[in-house]
């Protein structure tokens, strides 16, 4: 059974064909900018890139873009696809959700898959450890990372997790079908997030309380305002309060869910000072 793995230039999709490799499983790397000899172009909001990316392939695992997702089931059902397994987001939970920018393209494709004939499978992950990413270029310049909500709460899971489920569930499709959520094992705040990288990295990683309104100015540049509202009413609503935690990785892939610590440990490198 061949697998597409969607997303390629993404953590979760890079994890994953690691893991089909070493496993010796036949898998097709697919990008909107391929960025390697072995990947295919597809683009998942341009529907004349489908065909040639789905000739031969029996399981999916699909990014959410749902600019093209009718078009995307459609030949995926003429391919003879077997089973979608869809990198959602438990943001689809929300009260808000159809409303929300954040969530509504997610929840748009869960939608068209769900009411397909396509067996599928929704991975719904939290916050990916990763996201710590995006303070690495203050942290690196000894600068400290401009927070609106230092106290907002999140279960950051390890994308190497979401990646092992992913592998679980395209490898046997009978444990698969219905909406799962995956967490880091933990509810840690920004600020918890930042003393256990700066454990890591054995120095003192300081930051600073803004106004919201500062900080949506500060990310205009890259981040649109909708999307940039809709994350501080996240953090808002998160501020104070833990979030809950679930066993979905442990149940798939027989292991507990990694530590944020744990990610800290593997990327410190990022955050160094050049």
């Amino acid at each position: 059974m061949s697998i597409l793995v969607t997303g390629g230039r993404g953590a979760v999709a890079r994890s994953l064909t690691t893991l089909l490799a070493g496993r010796g499983l036949p898998y097709r790397l697919a990008s909107r900018e391929p960025d390697t000899p072995e990947a295919v172009r597809c683009d998942l909001a341009d529907p004349t890139t489908f065909a040639g990316a789905l000739t031969g392939i029996r399981a999916v695992f699909l990014y959410a873009e749902a600019a093209g997702i009718e078009a995307f089931v459609e030949e995926a059902g003429a391919a003879g696809v077997e089973h979608v397994v869809l990198l959602s987001s438990s943001a689809v939970i929300t009260e808000d959700a159809a409303v929300n920018p954040l969530a509504a393209a997610h929840l748009a494709v869960e939608e068209v898959l769900s009411a397909s004939s396509l067996h599928t499978t929704l991975l719904r992950p939290g916050a990916f450890a990763g996201n710590a990413r995006g303070w690495s270029s203050s942290l690196a310049a000894g600068r400290p990372v401009r927070l609106p909500y230092p106290g907002a709460h999140s279960a950051p899971i390890h994308e190497a997790d979401i990646a092992e489920t992913a592998l679980a569930l395209l490898t046997d499709p009978g444990r698969g079908g219905g909406a799962h959520t995956l967490t880091g094992p933990q509810s840690l705040t920004f600020a918890t997030q930042l003393a256990i990288l700066g454990s890591v990295l054995g120095r003192t990683l300081p930051y600073e309380k803004v106004t919201p309104e500062q900080w949506k100015a500060e990310v205009a540049p890259y981040l649109p305002g909708s999307m940039a509202d809709a994350l501080l009413g996240y953090w808002a609503a998160a501020e104070g309060l833990p979030t809950a935690t679930t066993d979905t990785v442990e149940r798939f892939t027989g292991h507990p869910a990694r530590s944020f610590e744990t990610w800290a440990e593997e990327n410190a490198a990022d955050f160094r000072k050049p």
